[in-house]
Formats: C-alpha cells, sequence, structure tokens
C-alpha cells in the first residue's frame, strides 16, 4: 500500500515576528497611527494659523449663526420670508450693539468729571504713601522717572510710528473681517442646507450618512452652547452691574459690558472681568467697597457654575469641567485670546460630532439619504447648517 504523504501543512520556522510579543506588536500599529494623526493634526493648525484672517472670521460667523439661526427659523415657520427673517435677525444683532455702545458711551461721559475727581485725590494719596516710610520715593525722583520715560518715548519715535503703522494694518485687516462674517452669516442663514449638502457629497458615498448625523448632532451642540452662553453672560453681568450700583461703583455698565464679552471665554474670561471690576472699586471706592465687590464677583460665579451650568446645559453640552481648563489653556497657548475664545465650542462640538458618528448604524438611516436626489432642490424650511 503506498505511503500517502501527510497534507498537514509543516510549523513555519520562528521568525522576526515571532521574536517580537504580541504586546509590542499592538503598540507599534498604534504608534505610528497615532504619529499619522498628529502630523495631520500639525498640518491643520498650521494651515489654521496661516490663514488666520480668514479662519478666525469664519467661526466667528459660525457662532453668530448658531444664535441666530433659531431666531430666523421661528420666523420662517410664523411665515415670514425668509429674506425678512435673516435680516431681521441681523438688524437686531446691530441694534443690541448700538444700544450697548450708546449706554456705555453715555455713562463714561456722564460718569467723568466725577472720575476726574476721585482719581486726583487718588494719586494724592499714593504720592503721600509712597513718601512714607518703608517707600521714601521722592516728588523728585517721581519727576526723574517721568523725564527718563519722555526721553525714552523720544528716542524711540520710530519704533512707536511703526507700531501706530501696524495699528493701522490692523485695522484694514479687522474690516476684512467683518466683511468676512457679515457675508458668512448672510449665506449661511439664507443657503445653510444646501451647503451642508454640498460639503456631505464631498465624502465617500457610504461615509454620506455618518458624517450628516455627525454633523447634525454637531450643529445642535453648538446652538446650544451659544445659547446657554448667552444667558450665563447675561445674568453674570447683570449680576455685577447690580452689585456695582449698589456700592456706587463708577463705570457700573462699561464693567458690566466687559463681565458680559468675558463670560464667552470660560475660566479666564471671568477672572479677568472680576479682577477689573474689583480694580476700579478698589481705585475709585476704597479697600472695603472693593472687598465687597470681590465677593460679589465670586457670588456671581459660584452661581454660574453649580446652578446655572448644570441647569441650562443638561444633557445638550457634554464637555467635563477638566476637559473645559485643558481646552482653554491649549486654546491660549497655540492661539493667544482667539484660541481661548473658541476652545470650548470647539470641544463640545467636535464631542458631540465623533460621538453621534460612533453610535450611528446603518439601520437608523439618514437624511443623507436624500441628498443625491434633492441635490438640485433648495430647502426652505431650515434657517441653520443643519440639513
Amino acid at each position: 500500500m503506498p505511503i500517502i504523504p501527510s497534507m498537514r501543512r509543516p510549523d513555519p520556522a520562528p521568525g522576526a515576528d515571532d521574536a517580537v510579543p504580541a504586546g509590542m506588536r499592538i503598540a507599534g500599529a498604534f504608534s505610528w497611527r497615532l504619529l499619522v494623526v498628529g502630523a495631520l493634526l500639525a498640518v491643520v493648525i498650521a494651515l489654521v494659523v496661516l490663514l488666520s484672517e480668514i479662519v478666525v472670521p469664519f467661526l466667528i460667523a459660525l457662532l453668530l449663526c448658531a444664535l441666530l439661526a433659531p431666531m430666523s427659523s421661528f420666523l420662517q415657520r410664523h411665515r415670514w420670508p425668509k429674506w425678512a427673517a435673516v435680516l431681521s435677525s441681523l438688524i437686531l444683532v446691530v441694534v443690541v450693539i448700538g444700544v450697548l455702545a450708546l449706554v456705555v458711551t453715555a455713562q463714561i461721559r456722564y460718569d467723568l468729571p466725577s472720575l476726574e475727581h476721585r482719581l486726583h485725590v487718588q494719586i494724592r494719596s499714593l504720592q503721600s504713601l509712597l513718601d512714607s516710610e518703608p517707600f521714601g520715593i521722592t516728588v523728585k525722583q517721581v519727576n526723574e522717572w517721568v523725564s527718563k520715560g519722555t526721553a525714552y518715548l523720544q528716542s524711540h519715535a520710530s519704533s512707536i510710528l511703526s507700531g501706530f503703522q501696524e495699528a493701522g494694518t490692523g485695522a484694514v485687516h479687522a474690516l476684512e473681517g467683518l466683511f468676512i462674517i457679515v457675508f458668512t452669516t448672510i449665506f449661511v442663514l439664507i443657503d445653510g442646507p444646501r451647503i451642508w449638502a454640498w460639503v456631505v457629497r464631498i465624502f465617500p458615498r457610504r461615509a454620506r450618512p455618518r458624517i450628516d448625523v455627525a454633523g447634525a448632532a454637531g450643529w445642535k451642540t453648538l446652538t446650544s452652547f451659544i445659547r446657554v452662553q448667552l444667558v450665563v453672560a447675561i445674568t453674570d453681568a447683570l449680576g455685577v452691574v447690580i452689585g456695582a450700583l449698589i456700592l456706587q461703583v463708577p463705570l457700573a455698565i462699561p464693567i458690566g459690558v466687559i463681565v458680559f464679552m468675558g463670560a464667552f471665554v470660560p475660566v479666564v474670561g471671568a477672572i479677568v472681568a472680576g479682577v477689573v471690576a474689583v480694580l476700579v472699586a478698589l481705585v475709585f471706592n476704597g479697600w472695603v467697597p472693593a472687598l465687597i465687590m470681590l465677593g460679589i464677583v465670586v457670588l456671581v460665579q459660584q452661581l454660574e457654575s453649580h446652578v446655572l451650568h448644570p441647569f441650562l446645559t443638561g444633557s445638550a453640552v457634554k464637555v467635563h469641567p477638566l476637559g473645559v481648563v485643558l481646552g482653554v489653556t491649549a486654546g491660549t497657548t497655540i492661539a493667544g485670546v482667539v484660541g481661548a475664545f473658541f476652545a470650548v465650542p470647539f470641544i463640545a462640538t467636535v464631542n458631540a460630532m465623533v460621538t453621534a458618528a460612533a453610535a450611528w448604524r446603518p439601520e437608523d438611516g439618514s437624511a443623507a439619504e436624500a441628498l443625491d436626489a434633492s441635490a438640485d432642490a433648495a430647502p426652505t424650511d431650515h434657517g441653520g447648517v443643519q440639513s
């Protein structure tokens, strides 16, 4: 009987792959992928920094659209034409900004004589304090320092002039940014669904439903975040203004505007706005009103942290406080104040998009399935970038 050779394949000879532990191979696979992702993120950040004069106004316009889109949609649901709803929303923003500017200007003009008198009194008190022990700084020394400062300014007049020229260039860039903000806001509010449908069609067909779901979740989170921040900012500003008016601190309304703007920069903005309020109270009212003002600022911040944010945010914006702190720090390191301003809405939006994309399943369905069929049809019942 012939001997039939065995059909079993011989065991492979031990090679280099067998010499590397499985955990090391997995770590190496993760490592090179992380390096690729990190390199892509570095390229994206570099492009954003390089094109910051376009990117920053565009992001501001998106935040403005997230604030105005619900109002525009509300008016359209009540049979307003789309152009009238969008125009009314923009006019409302302009009117609010104009009224705030007029009120701030009026209070500064009203308080200016009193501020000058109080400032002279505080300067004389400071001079008396510095002239006494242990400082021992005389008026003659102060005059010498002033003379040296004047000589320094005269010797560096050319550099100061170049600084003014740079400021003029910055003003031109600011006008260009305002132009981008206005037109981006108008077009996104009017034709946002079509724009988003075009963006989704850039991706492969199989990925479109997942991208559409992620975009819808991100837009919902962004609009919720902006509304929450607006309510929080108004509450903070009212609390500080009422406290300043009770203590008769000058420039109460301008301080309130600073607090309102600072509330849109979590952590950092609240600290800076509180320091400004306390310093104004210290300079013009004394240390006792300044301490009371400090207590008011701390109370308002505690109300914001423990009542307003948990109550208003709910499950719409899920960002851990540690993520907020680290995000604001990273944004400040990368892009300064601008990075701190956009850090939290960016983190909240990306978190919502990633979570929604990961949770999506093909059987869930998506509006993206109808994108190809409705590519030439302009949607008329939405006011944002969400399709």
